[in-house]
């Protein structure tokens, strides 16, 4: 499940929430309407998904 992701990834993370659905969705609300029951479109999960990967693998190249 999407939300459950980025639950894990904001507290390995630190990132807030806003900031991350700004950065991964273009919408600052896009994490709250996800723990409101929000079921994103398949596009829009897999760039979300693909936001994800690419923020740890440059956290970890620093």
């Amino acid at each position: 499940m999407l939300i459950r992701r980025i639950e894990r990834f904001l507290r390995e993370t630190g990132m807030p929430w806003t900031k991350f659905g700004r950065l991964a969705a273009q919408d600052p609300r896009f994490v709250e309407d996800l723990r409101n029951g929000r079921v994103p479109r398949p596009r829009t999960e897999r760039r979300v998904e693909h936001f994800m990967n690419i923020y740890k693998e440059s956290a970890r190249a620093n």
